[in-house]
């Protein structure tokens, strides 16, 4: 699923295609704004972690599922 994450002071938002549910981000924006951790940690597609200052998000936009297209047409 697509995550946005907007970081405040920073002109680009963070863009990142996550194996994660949309409860388990939910969950974790929760307890970071609520100051039950420092950090907004997530996990792309590719294993790659994202590490966001709790302090410092602007906002989260949690997407749908999305499904790989394969082919140039789009159908």
């Amino acid at each position: 699923m697509e995550v946005k994450i907007g970081v405040q002071h920073a002109p680009r938002e963070i863009v990142l295609e996550s194996g994660q549910s949309a409860e388990e981000v939910e969950r974790a924006v929760s307890d970071a704004l609520a100051g039950k951790a420092q950090l907004l940690s997530l996990t792309d597609e590719k294993g790659r972690k994202v590490l966001v200052p709790a302090d410092r998000l602007a906002y989260v936009e949690i997407g749908e599922m999305t499904t790989r297209r394969v082919g140039f047409g789009a159908l």
